[in-house]
Order: C-alpha cells, then sequence, then structure tokens
C-alpha cells in the first residue's frame, strides 16, 4: 500500500471540514459532545481557517493507493516555552486502520527534519492513547512526557531531533 501526505490548499477546507466531522462523531462519547441543530458536530471555522494562513500550520491529506484515508493536522505551538510542532489532529478512517498508516506517518513527520515536536492526547481517548502507547517508544528520536498547565488533562510528550 502507497502512504502519501499531501498538503492541502485553503480551497479543501470542505473536505478536511467534512472529514472532521466524522473524527468529531468518534470523539464525541468520551468527549460528551452533542451535534448542533444542523446535526453536525460544532467545527470553530475561524480555527479551521489557520492552516491555511499560519507559518507551520497545515492540513494533510492522508492517501492510500490514491485513496483518501483521513487527514493530519499540524500545528506551530504556541504555548509559552515549548518551540514545537504539533501533531495536533491525526484522523484515519476505519477501512485503513490497522495498516500501519498511522505509525508509518508518524515516523515520518516526527522522526525527520529539524524541529522538536509536541503530541497531546486527553487519556479518555481510548484510541489515541493505546496508539500513542505502542507508537512513542518505538520512534527513532528520544521523547519525553512533560507536564503543561494549559489543560492538565492531556497527556503530553515532547519528541526532539537526535543529537549530530
Amino acid at each position: 500500500m502507497q502512504i502519501e501526505l499531501i498538503p492541502t490548499a485553503a480551497e479543501q477546507m470542505p473536505l478536511i471540514a467534512n472529514l472532521y466531522q466524522f473524527y468529531a462523531y468518534e470523539s464525541s462519547d468520551w468527549e460528551q459532545e452533542d451535534v448542533e441543530t444542523d446535526g453536525r458536530f460544532y467545527l470553530h471555522e475561524p480555527h479551521l481557517v489557520r492552516y491555511w494562513q499560519e507559518p507551520g500550520w497545515s492540513a494533510n491529506l492522508i492517501l492510500a493507493d490514491g485513496f483518501i484515508a483521513g487527514f493530519l493536522l499540524i500545528e506551530r505551538s504556541e504555548l509559552a516555552g515549548i518551540e514545537a510542532q504539533e501533531f495536533a489532529d491525526l484522523f484515519v478512517l476505519k477501512r485503513y486502520r490497522r495498516l500501519g498508516i498511522g505509525r508509518a506517518l508518524a515516523e515520518q513527520v516526527l522522526c525527520t527534519g529539524d524541529d522538536a515536536w509536541l503530541v497531546r492526547y486527553h487519556p479518555g481517548d481510548e484510541l489515541a492513547a493505546a496508539f500513542w502507547r505502542g507508537v512513542l517508544p518505538q520512534l527513532t528520536r528520544p521523547s519525553r512526557q512533560v507536564a503543561l498547565d494549559d489543560e492538565p488533562e492531556l497527556i503530553n510528550y515532547l519528541i526532539t531531533p537526535a543529537a549530530h
């Protein structure tokens, strides 16, 4: 299976917003989210727009053999004292799960280049917690758990470039 991570253009924002509905649905149980009166989950559009406007931010499609398999949202961390890119939201459609796509993308993104990376997840998100417990120890770069005050319930890891 050929896996590609493709940056999107602003014109593809509706595509990412549509895929985000599946992502929100899957997290609605542990986030205790309800749908809006239009039957869709809330999406803060001004935040979504930032993926095409802010330096260091990107919305990427995941393709598997040319078919849309999910998305990856990347942000530049805005937390004081954290100079890192944030592996913000990873979503793989159910059809493509357990094929190693997320693991391959994590290794590709987090272990190349000179940037440090921040990974954050909620312990109530059992899928994300299990994924990161399996992936983080296998990365080719050092990762360490860090405590951050902005959202104390989140589990946070900093992945740093290997020393030369």
